[in-house]
């Protein structure tokens, strides 16, 4: 995953890197040395010159006043600050002498249109896109960093914390809130077809029950003719209980039952599938609208598939805004090159990916750890 958007991302860093030690050396070679004394000999004159007793200077007072220090004082920041508000080339010397390098915007902004150029081609969403060039430029602008030691340093840190605060977006501990709830938990699953829903929702199951809780699976998916038989295979392999009605049948019926076997039977968590649709689908988006009316499920997961890329990130931005989601999982995160839809869903639904899956067995499902994706990119 991210193989691609990884050698973008590690192009951007040495091009900054090389550009503003090349503007350094450039700078250094130029700036004259601000401790260099005057040759001349009118500065030497003026530099020997003495006021002789009894002349008008002996009443001149020893002491500055405030006012003159003041002065004195915006006159010497003056002179260490350009036109533009930025540093001065005498700042500059100062900071190369310590054998570091200035980085000014002017010397990003080639490569920021470069890394925003890599970015929307990796599936990542526009905004999102300028969200992160916009706290990369925040992060870099003005900062300083060694030169000849720990190279790419502060580049791949400040993008670093850009893509982090980007993708970390509503995170919280999923394992946490499950274990605070009131029992039975109720997590219900939607997004359109054929994503993966029933194959999480399996996935979720062995999540939990290697957390050693217990799990009761509801299908109310009673709009696809099949439906019953896919999830009845996954609950068999994995002995579990399943609840479903006949198809046609209302799906918030299907998982109030499981919540009141989960009751009567001591179950932790009720695992409840529903149909897949769009959000352009009112007959089936009342659907969802009623259960969490009725059932009020503690979590309504949004799954989708990683290389679906903008897709996936468009569809959870409107589902989100027709039935709220608590968070999503993307499934084939482990065939996604790209990484697009990892990277934005959080940004645009302003919840948080909770889980990736990453391949077809049961325990194929990660928990989604911003700091370590953000990690792994920079491998």
């Amino acid at each position: 995953m991210f193989d691609g958007l990884k050698d973008k991302l590690s192009g951007f860093t040495k091009d900054v890197e090389d550009d503003v030690d090349e503007d350094a050396v450039e700078e250094a070679s130029e700036t004259p040395a601000e401790d260099e004394e005057p040759t001349d000999s009118e500065g030497v004159a003026e530099d020997a010159e003495t006021t002789a007793p009894g002349t008008a200077a002996d009443d001149a007072p020893v002491a500055e006043t405030t006012a003159d220090t003041d002065a004195a004082s915006d006159a010497d920041e003056a002179a260490d600050t350009d036109e533009s508000g930025g540093r001065s080339l005498t700042q500059k010397a100062k900071i190369m002498a310590t054998g570091k390098t200035v980085i000014e915007e002017e010397d990003l902004q080639k490569h920021l249109d470069d890394l925003e150029l890599a970015l929307l081609s990796s599936d990542v969403e526009m905004g999102v896109a300028q969200e992160i060039l916009e706290g990369v430029k925040e992060n870099l602008t003005g900062q300083t960093r060694r030169r000849l030691s720990s190279t790419g340093n502060l580049v791949r840190d400040a993008l670093r914390e850009a893509l982090y605060d980007v993708i970390s977006v509503g995170q919280f501990d999923f394992d946490e809130r499950v274990a605070e709830a009131d029992k039975p938990v109720v997590i219900v699953f939607t997004g359109v077809n054929g994503v993966g829903k029933t194959t999480t929702i399996a996935k979720l199951a062995q999540y939990f029950e290697d957390r050693g809780l217990s799990t009761v699976l509801a299908n109310g998916d009673t709009f696809r003719a099949g439906a019953n038989e896919q999830l009845q295979k996954h609950a068999d392999n994995l002995e579990k209980k399943l609840i479903s009605h006949e198809q046609g049948s209302d799906p918030t019926a299907v998982i109030y039952d499981a919540v009141e076997y989960a009751k009567a039977n001591d179950v932790d968590v009720v695992l409840g599938d529903t149909a897949g649709r769009l959000h352009t689908n009112d007959g089936l988006m009342d659907q969802l609208e009623k259960i969490d009316r009725n059932i009020d499920p503690d979590m309504t997961l949004f799954v989708d598939e990683a290389v679906a890329g903008q897709d996936a990130v468009n569809r959870a931005r409107e589902f989100n805004d027709a039935a709220a989601i608590d968070g999503a999982v993307l499934t084939k995160a482990d065939a996604d090159p790209q990484g697009g839809a990892a990277i934005s869903v959080a940004h645009v639904t302003g919840k948080p990916i909770l889980f990736l899956g990453t391949g077809q067995d049961y325990d194929d499902l990660a928990a989604f750890d911003p700091e370590a994706i953000v990690d792994s990119l920079f491998d």
